[in-house]
Parts: C-alpha cells; structure tokens; sequence
C-alpha cells in the first residue's frame, strides 16, 4: 500500500484558525503509529512557531506536513506554499545547531521535488533549515540559487523564521497570483516519478514502500514488475517451473526490478532470494539496508520501551533474502556427490531426497548479472582446486537451475541480464543458460522478451533449442535507462562514442539536454567541477579503468584498492567517502552501483590509431612499455569495462584526459600523441571543454 503523500494540509487561513490539539490529533491519526510524546512535542513547537509567522500570508496558500519524500524514505516537516514558491521546512530539536547533515537533508527534499515531482518543476523551492534555538548571529540568509531554481538552505531559529520567509517572497523575483486551494492540491498531489540510485531504491523497498512509490511510472520498469508477478503467480497455482529473462540497457532498473520482487515475496510470506556475483554490489546493498534496520529499530524500540535490536541481528535478517550468488551455490553442494555427468545426493546423506538441507528454501532465485554466470571450465576447475570436487559436470547456469530443480512443486528462477557489461574472463553469457535448458530441463517454461532475438546475445539457432517452451513477454526487456535520469539518451550517447560513430555520437550529444558532460587536461580543474556541480548529499566520485596505470602520474592508483562500502556509504566528513576525491575505483567495484556525478581518467590503455578508424588495446605489463591486447574477447572486455565507467553517473560527468608526458627526456609510457588523439576524438564530437576550474 502507498504511503500516504501528507499527514495534514490546510489552507494558511484555516491552519490559523485551529487549535493546536486538533492538528496534533489529525497528525497522530494520520500517521498509524503508536505517536511518543517527543514527536507529539515537536508537532507542537512547529505549529506554535509558524503561527507566530504566518499571518501575512493567510490568504496567499497552503500548509502541509510531514510531506512524503518516498525515494528518500523520509518526510519533510513542513511545506509552505505561498504565491508560487515552495518553503521547505525542517526543524531540528531545541537545543541543536545548524549542521551539515541537517542542511543537505533539506537540500536533498528540495532536489528531490525539483527533479521528480511534477508540479514542483517549474515552481521556485526555498528549503529551510530551522534549529528553533540556534543563536540569531548564526542565522543566515544567502539567496543563491541554481539554474533549476533550487536555492541554497536558509538557516534560521524561531525568532527569525519570519525572515526566512519574507526575504524571498520579497527578493526573488516571482508571479503573485491570487490563491486557489485546487491549485496547491494539484501540486500536493501531482504525479512523482523518482529514479533512485540502487541502494536509495533497496532502503525503500525495505521500508515496504512499493516499486510505484520510489519509481517512475508508466515506463518499463512498471510493465516488467507487473509482468514478473504474473508468472509468478502462474507458476505457484499452476505447479509450474520457469525461468524468465528480464534484459534491457545499462540503468535501466534490472536490479531494481530484482530486490523489488525478492522483498516483496518475503513480505507476503513467500520465500525469495536475489542472488548477484557482484561482490561490492552485494556487499555495499548488504551494509545499507543493515544500517537503514538499525537506524529505524532505534526509533522503533524508543517508542516501545525496549532494547533496539543489534547491527549483527540486523545484517543476518538482510542475509536472508540478498546473498552472494557464489554462497548460494555452495551451500547447495552439501550432501551431493558427482555421479557420472549428474550431481545427484549422497545415499543415506539425508532422511529423503526432499530434506529441507537439499531443497532450496526458496521458491523464487533472482539471478543478478546473469550473464556472468561462469563457465562450466571456470567452474570445473574451481571446484577442483577449492573444493575438491574433480571433474564437475556443470557450468554454473546449469548447476543453479539444477538447484531450483529440487523443488517437489515450483520454482522460478529470474535471470537479470546485462548487455554489453560483461569484463571478465569465464563468464558464460546467455548461450550457456539456453544450451544448459535444452540439455537437462526442457520441461521448464522460458520466458523472455523478443528483443533477445534480434540483440545478437543469443543466436537464433540457440533460441530453436527452446523453441517448445518458449513464452515470449515483450514486456521483459527494459529500453529507457533510469540511472541518468536528466536524459534517457546517456547510454545511447556512451555506445556510439565507443562504436566510433562520431557523427552519431555528436547527434545524440545534443539531444542530452541537461546532463551536462565536459572534458579537460586538468583533474584539479575536473574535481573541482564536480565540486561545483554537486548538491545536499549528491554523491561523485573518481572512475578509472583497471588497466589505466599510468594515471599513476597524475596521482590516480588504480592499483590501490579502497574500501568500496566506505566509497559508496560515507559522508562528505570521511576521507574514505567518494566525495573525498582521493580513492578511485574501477569497472570491477562499480559495476551496478551508481553515483550522482562521475570524474572518468581516461588513460591510453584504451586509445585511437592514427585515423581514428579503430580502438587499440593495450595493458602495462613492465614498468615501461604497454603491450597489445590482441584476444579479441579481451577486447571486448576492455571496451565494456569503459562502457561501464561511462555510465555511472546520474546527473553528469567530467572526463580528463592527461596531457601525457612532454619531458626531456619524455616517459615512453606517456606519449602526448596518444592521449591528444583520445582528447581530439572526444572534442570533435563536441563534448564541451573546460579549461579552468568551473564556478556555476
């Protein structure tokens, strides 16, 4: 069920008019929780000290509070709508000081509305961060905004709110129109359609909003939520087994699709897994959800009189249905013993072939970054020479569905495909999961969208080896990213700049809109342009190829391997944060993750020949010289691991590329022509250049 958008709203002049006892009343009713009397008290002081301001405007708008902020899994305090600007209010307890934290927090509700809520779009939002007893001197007052409109917070105490309010409507230039209560219940409930990060997305998933709350409507994403259910449903009553194939372009919500189908059938009682190889993806989902647990069980447990519950309680509870995909496997393997070319259980190993030690728990696997899967020599040669196991008969598509298989009535395994992400060698592909279907489980339903058909991830031959039990569903595949959700072109833009298609890419450069991407020399001129553009709790980052080693001379290590949980989860106050600009991370720790703005070092692992006709691949693999990468799978990978780097970022990024080495005598490592050829292609597709450190 959809939170609801506000606790209580009124017209200024009518807020006026009630009794403080009948708001706090509407208040507690509203919020279907058990109301302690510290939050009863806040209520309070909010509502006394805005009727100490608002008198002026008793004619000119609407009052509302606890406004819902889904994507954040928050509520604002207060919204004021007066004339056509929009106050954001949020108060601190008496006695607190105006803090970082607590000034992006505002920010971030203001960004929010601007960048997802439809009726806040073309509207002024003034946040305001409101610490009732700070001291007047620390009041303050700055009026800069963005070119969204957006302003810095104002920060103020209670005895300087009217001020807070009055400047703006009296500064900022704006169209007073007569009030209508209709028109601010459109805006309080006109349509919102957020594209949260994956880990924003996961926090609000867990809180039991739904996938309609945190994301954009009417779009892919819905269909194939909507779609995925159904077969799953079909699958239970009918006693059937499927696997589905959900696909689509890098940010377009796969994942998001994933955890939001794993939560919601342990929250209907039904057991799911979302499994994923990708090991900082799950590690830095698990730490988050842990952390967002304990926060709301502290609050919970004050309420309640009652010790909070533990991180560790906390982070095994997340366990249960966000897992190691390479964990799941193995647990599988206790009791089984290979026989012949079938892995079957060990006789007298268990009490019957249906013990719950053999049979997955879960009726539902979701499988991230399918086509990571490894290969059945991968695999084999784990096994041997981690487990012991000698001559393993699967690849590990084969053995994972082997594992569903178990299951005495149904089962659905969900595979979450990725197209042209894959960076490691071992990794099977779709071929694999078809080929494993046809040899061993073709009483399985398989479905999948027909784009998988034309992709050519799957040749249409391999598609006839499931003929019979294909159920094609259109809707499975994703065709709009989500991740950059200031142009929906981002990802159409990043393969055409790869595929060397200038013109095409110049084209679609244009078409962005405001996702701005810029290019220099400098990476003090790019960290301080990311600097710039960032705002409340946005988080950037440095992005690099784990091959470009020679950035090491403009102080890049990509061989340096910092905490990506820290990366990912710390504040603007921790040298180990994203923010910080010191650590860098690679195609391997950011693939799935996403950040708001991107610093991508461009080095010449990846580089144009002379005519700029083709890529040419090299590694480092001395201290000094690069030497060709001529596998053509390997290729691929170093081409994909740029794709994946080029598409983090949901608002915009800066590339830099080096000068190279210009010395006497020069670093053969660093030649100027290679990185100027880099620079030059990217210029000429009009990617705009930044010379200096850039100041909005």
């Amino acid at each position: 069920m959809a939170a609801l958008r506000y606790y209580y709203s009124d017209t200024i002049s009518m807020f006026l008019k009630r009794s403080t006892d009948e708001i706090v009343g509407k208040l507690t009713l509203a919020s279907q929780h058990d109301i302690n009397d510290e939050t009863s008290n806040s209520w309070v002081e909010e509502i006394e000290s805005l009727r100490s301001v608002l008198e002026p405007y008793k004619d000119r708008g609407s009052v509302y509070f606890e406004y819902n902020i889904p994507r954040m899994g928050r509520r604002a305090d207060v919204i004021l709508l007066i004339d056509e600007l929009v106050f954001i209010l949020e108060y601190k307890t008496a006695g607190s000081k105006f803090t970082h934290d607590a000034r992006n927090q505002v920010w971030d509700y203001a960004l929010d509305l601007k960048n997802f809520q439809e009726g806040s779009l073309d509207r002024i939002i003034i946040p305001v961060l409101v610490a009732p007893s700070e001291k007047d001197k620390n009041c303050s007052f700055n009026l800069r905004h963005f070119e969204d409109d957006v302003y810095e917070p104002l920060q103020t105490n209670n005895n300087r709110l009217g001020e807070a309010i009055s400047l703006p409507l009296a500064q900022i230039p704006h169209t007073a129109v007569p009030h209508s209560d209709e028109r601010d219940e459109r805006w309080a409930k006109s349509g919102y359609e957020p594209t949260p990060t994956i880990i924003e997305a996961a926090v609000a998933l867990y809180e039991e909003n739904t996938v309609e709350d945190i994301t954009k409507h009417g779009g892919d994403i819905d269909k194939a939520s909507a779609e995925l259910c159904r077969i799953i449903d079909h699958c239970r009553e009918h006693q059937r087994k499927a696997i589905c194939f959900i696909t689509g372009v890098p940010g377009a919500g796969k994942t998001l699709i994933g955890l939001n189908t794993a939560i919601n059938q342990f929250n209907h009682g039904e057991k799911a897994v979302y499994l994923s190889g990708n090991f900082p993806l799950v590690e830095v989902l698990q730490e988050a959800l842990t952390r967002d647990y304990v926060r709301r069980e502290k609050v919970k447990a004050k309420q309640e009189g009652r010790k909070p519950c533990t991180k560790e309680e906390a982070k095994s509870k997340v366990k249960a249905f966000i897992q190691m995909i390479h964990h799941y496997r193995d647990l599988y393997l206790e009791g089984t013993e290979v026989v012949g070319k079938e892995i079957k259980p060990i006789e007298g190993y268990f009490q019957s072939h249906t013990d719950k030690a053999y049979i997955p728990a879960e009726h539902v696997a979701i499988f991230d970054e399918a086509q990571r899967a490894w290969t059945g020599d991968k695999l084999k040669r784990f096994m041997r020479e981690k487990k012991g196991i000698k001559e393993f008969p699967y690849s590990e598509p084969e053995y994972l569905i082997s594992c569903m298989d178990r299951q005495t009535d149904w089962g659905v395994v969900v595979c979450l495909v990725g197209n042209g992400q894959a960076i490691n060698k071992g990794e099977a592909g779709l071929t694999e999961w078809i080929e494993s279907i046809h040899r061993r489980y073709q009483d399985w339903d398989v479905y999948m969208s027909e784009y998988l058909i034309d992709s050519g991830d799957v040749s249409k031959e391999e598609l006839a080896l499931v003929k019979q039990q294909l159920k094609p569903r259109e809707d499975l595949h994703l065709k709009m990213s989500m991740r950059s959700f200031r142009s929906e072109k981002v990802s159409i833009f990043v393969n055409q700049l790869l595929a060397l298609q200038q013109e095409d890419a110049a084209a679609t450069l244009k078409e962005l809109g405001n996702y701005p991407i810029v290019l220099t020399r400098s990476l003090d001129t790019a960290k301080q342009w990311v600097r710039d553009h960032a705002r409340g709790s946005e988080r950037f980052g440095l992005l690099a190829s784990s091959k470009a080693e020679r950035l090491k001379a403009i102080n890049i290590n990509v061989r340096y391997q910092p905490d990506f949980v820290h990366w990912f989860l710390e504040d603007n106050s921790d040298i180990r944060s994203s923010n910080a600009l010191e650590d860098t991370l690679t195609e391997f720790k950011v693939q799935g993750l996403e950040i708001d703005w991107a610093c991508v070092a461009w080095d010449a692992d990846l580089r144009l020949n002379k005519d700029r006709s083709q890529w040419q691949h090299f590694q480092l693999r001395s201290g000094t010289k690069w030497q060709n990468i001529n596998k053509p799978i390997n290729q691929e990978y170093q081409i994909n691991a740029y794709r994946v780097l080029l598409t983090r970022a949901r608002q915009g990024m800066v590339i830099v590329v080096p000068d190279g080495d210009y010395g006497v005598p020069p670093d053969e490592t660093r030649k100027p022509e290679w990185y100027d050829g880099i620079y030059n292609y990217l210029k000429n597709i009009g990617i705009k250049e930044i010379i200096k450190p850039h100041t909005i």
